[in-house]
């Protein structure tokens, strides 16, 4: 068995909260501070199974993957991959921690980060229609950007599993121009896909950079440096593993439900599957209503249940009568 957590958190600026977010609050059944549902709730009962651990009496090994900097893509997992791919570990089962209010979650949406960097021709603004607005062509792209994504609504391809049941393109951030009475030149777009597995990267990336070239035509007969440069910044895996796999029917037991979900978050699991690990992501406490929020919180009674199948994981690993 696999358990997989992340030890870093996103941060608290800008965010109001009442308590402190770095320390351990306890109200009634609730834990406040950053990360207690996102994922710490998870990691520290990874660490109480391993003080629990007797470990002559373990018929199988139990193995432990904690990462870092997984907020700003899965960075520190990418650097791990190799290494661990190198200790010849072949697991059963990997569980992966995120918060899925303990139930088994059996798929989610790979995602791409992508920048669309354009490029006008500067000049005074008393003179702009003689020049090319580079936040002009952003828009323009932004435009194609919500077209598509109209068009991944209204597609065939969804899977109801998921509360937005198609792919998504978003728009984060916009950024260009230098002083009001000047032509800018430069503008970024800072934008993303999350995609199901039938709506690759490629074929996005084709539809895209088509919509870039049909925005800049126009302007490059006189202008030729006008253009758009699209790049994909980082990526990461889906995860979709089928609904009776024996791992998923074993996590099932393991956490006592077998109410399957899909998250709408992106995990780590997918480069662990992606390793021929089956893997679920089974965790306490809830990303919608708590996670990367001021004031994030975890139930006590998910940690509870998160120690329990962290019991029957131990019971089961070394041939002992598991817990009701």
């Amino acid at each position: 068995m696999l358990l997989s957590a992340h030890s870093d958190v996103v941060p608290v600026q800008g965010q109001a909260w009442t308590r402190p977010p770095f320390e351990m609050t306890q109200e009634g059944d609730k834990i406040f501070g950053r990360g207690t549902t996102d994922m710490k709730g998870y990691l520290a009962a990874m660490l109480s199974l391993a003080q629990r651990v007797d470990a002559t009496a373990l018929r199988a090994p139990l193995m432990f993957i904690i990462s870092y900097d997984e907020e700003i893509g899965c960075q520190g997992l990418r650097k791990m991959l190799p290494v661990f791919a190198g200790l010849g570990w072949r697991p059963e089962l990997c569980i992966v921690g995120e918060p899925t209010s303990m139930r088994p979650a059996i798929g989610h949406k790979g995602k791409s980060a992508l920048r669309a960097t354009c490029r006008g021709i500067a000049g005074h603004s008393a003179l702009a229609p003689k020049y090319i607005n580079a936040l002009h062509l952003a828009a323009d792209f932004i435009t194609a950007l919500r077209i598509i994504q109209n068009e991944y609504g209204g597609s065939d391809v969804q899977d109801t599993a998921y509360d937005v049941p198609y792919s998504t393109v978003h728009a984060g951030t916009l950024q260009g121009g230098t002083a009001l009475n000047i032509v800018p030149e430069r503008a970024v777009v800072e934008f993303e896909l999350r995609h199901l597995p039938q709506d690759e990267l490629s074929t996005f990336l084709r539809r895209l950079t088509h919509a870039a070239d049909h925005i800049c035509a126009p302007f490059q007969a006189e202008h030729p440096d006008v253009g758009i440069d699209i790049e994909v910044t980082n990526t990461y895996p889906g995860l979709d593993i089928a609904p009776d796999h024996l791992a998923v029917r074993r996590v099932a037991r393991l956490c006592g439900s077998e109410d399957l979900t899909k998250v709408a978050f992106g995990t780590e699991a997918g480069f662990v599957a992606g390793l021929g690990i089956p893997t679920v992501v089974c965790g306490p406490g809830c990303m919608e209503g708590q996670g990367h929020k001021a004031d994030e919180f975890v139930a006590l009674s998910q940690l509870g249940r998160c120690d329990m199948m962290m019991d029957r994981l131990l019971a089961e690993l070394s041939d002992r009568q598991p817990p009701l």
